[in-house]
């Protein structure tokens, strides 16, 4: 072919121009739920007010630019170079971003993020084709080509670069608040390779520690405490054409169960055992449970007479089954959003509840009638959630909440917070490197000090369980065990 760019360029420019037609007509047309999703970024959520519109306008004015011969090259500049912002923004948000949101419309929902960046990076290099194939053969021509379209992908990389890090820095401004570290408290013994990254702690008892797994949720690992082996089983439910979308395991005494609170459903097997039986079916919808005994539960539900987030019992064995205690989880604006936060048991039979966006936490008796509520250390009283009511009725989060506990472990007299927020005395350097939990007494209010976690690689802690014998993390996909050392004993018994 003795000249490739008579074809090239023109499909190029063509494919452009239908994706950013397609792009910004899809915007335009769902623009309420588009403006939300840009909110939720966790890169340029700070100015969500001009993104929105920036996207679309960006993205028409060089469909116009490419419809036209004579501006065609200025078309495909700026395409190639809004398509290195767009792939830059996915490599930030998977690599650096503390959540991935939702999609932001267009294609990007018909794609997975990872997926997404690969289309991204081939258009790119589809434009810098035509480019070049466009500006011809003469050397002087090919230079002043390459040096533009260096000029304009280093400054839209940079552009996006910049907007995460002032949006990061808006968003998480340092709180006034000081950490007291202990010295050494726990020490990293061994580490197990497990085949994913989607275990989670399931529960433990005097032998064994039981991992349940999101992706396949009817899988039970157990890891021996004494021996260090593990092993899994399958629980096989006694039915199984249900509408599940989130089967969790949970493990307690004796017995494991497997729960879908969006059912809702429980199945209950003997550990030893792989079969489950139905125990619980349209009983009570919930967001979160932990067994208390083999017929009771403790649940997190929506109340809808009150539109709030709320704490519960399910006791299967009584004629009024379910028992709302509205007044634990306390609301400061709507009531679910602000509300939202993890709720985890212990051995010892106390629960726990840490509010995500807000520097509480709760410790109560597993029947709910008694509980005290506690402060954390930074300064985050009241959470920082802006909603906004979409045309369908439902209430959405218009911008990433600011991320105050991540989540409790709680176990005999002490409470394990893992925190979100830097202190004034931390270095950024060992902030960025490390998972940092703060414990407390969770019999009174006393801030008892904190201890690093180091990551790995860029993964953070997912999940910590504490026992009699060590420390439990998982992160990413690996198991490990960390050793209390003597002081640190003295607290948490």
């Amino acid at each position: 072919m003795k000249n490739p760019g008579k074809y090239v360029v023109p499909a190029v420019s063509y494919f452009f121009i239908l994706l950013f037609c397609y792009a910004a007509i899809s915007k335009i047309m769902d623009f309420e739920n588009f403006q939300v999703q840009i909110g939720q970024s966790p890169i340029i959520s700070a100015y969500a007010g001009l993104i929105p519109q920036a996207f679309i306008i960006t993205e028409m004015t060089i469909v116009v630019l490419l419809v036209f011969t004579r501006t065609r090259r200025i078309g495909l500049y700026a395409s190639t170079a809004l398509m290195s912002a767009f792939s830059i923004y996915i490599f930030l948000i998977l690599n650096y971003s503390d959540f991935v949101p939702c999609s932001c419309g267009g294609i990007l929902e018909k794609m997975g993020w990872n997926e997404h960046l690969i289309f991204n990076i081939t258009t790119v290099v589809a434009g810098i084709a035509a480019i070049i194939l466009r500006s011809g053969n003469e050397k002087l021509n090919l230079k002043f080509t390459l040096t533009i379209l260096l000029i304009t992908n280093i400054v839209s990389i940079a552009l996006v670069s910049g907007l995460f890090l002032s949006s990061d820095y808006i968003i998480r401004k340092e709180n006034n608040f000081t950490r007291k570290f202990l010295p050494y408290p726990v020490q990293k013994n061994r580490s197990f390779r497990l085949d994913n990254t989607d275990y989670y702690f399931a529960g433990v008892d005097a032998n064994n520690i039981y991992l349940g797994n999101r992706k396949f949720p009817q899988k039970l690992l157990i890891f021996n405490q004494t021996t260090n082996l593990l092993y899994s089983i399958q629980i096989v439910p006694d039915r199984l054409n249900l509408p599940f979308k989130d089967l969790r395991i949970y493990v307690k005494d004796s017995y494991f169960y497997l729960a879908d609170g969006t059912v809702p459903v429980i199945f209950r097997g003997k550990i030893g055992d792989t079969r489950a039986k139905t125990i619980s079916y349209q009983d009570a919808y919930f967001s979160h449970l932990e067994p208390v005994d083999s017929v009771s539960f403790v649940i997190r539900t929506h109340y809808g007479k009150t539109n709030q987030l709320t704490l519960g019992i399910l006791r299967l064995q009584e004629k009024q089954k379910v028992k709302l205690y509205p007044a634990i989880l306390k609301k400061q604006t709507d009531g679910v959003f602000d509300s939202d936060g993890k709720l985890t048991s212990s051995v010892s039979g106390k629960l726990a509840y840490v509010y995500s966006y807000r520097n509480r936490f709760i410790i109560s008796e597993d029947d709910l009638h008694a509980y005290n509520e506690y402060k954390t250390i930074d300064t985050t009283s009241q959470a920082n959630i802006k909603t906004v009511k979409l045309s369908n009725g439902l209430n959405k989060k218009s911008r990433p909440a600011m991320t105050v506990n991540q989540n409790i472990a709680q176990y005999r007299n002490v409470a394990m917070i893992h925190s979100q927020l830097k202190a004034k005395n931390e270095l950024p350097e060992v902030w960025k490197s490390n998972d940092v939990i703060d414990i407390y007494r969770s019999d009174r209010q006393e801030y008892l000090g904190s201890f690093y976690i180091n990551k790995v690689g860029n993964k953070t802690l997912s999940h910590y369980l504490p026992t009699d014998r060590n420390l439990y993390v998982i992160t990413g996909n690996q198991l490990i065990v960390y050793k209390y050392n003597k002081s640190f004993n003295t607290i948490i018994k």
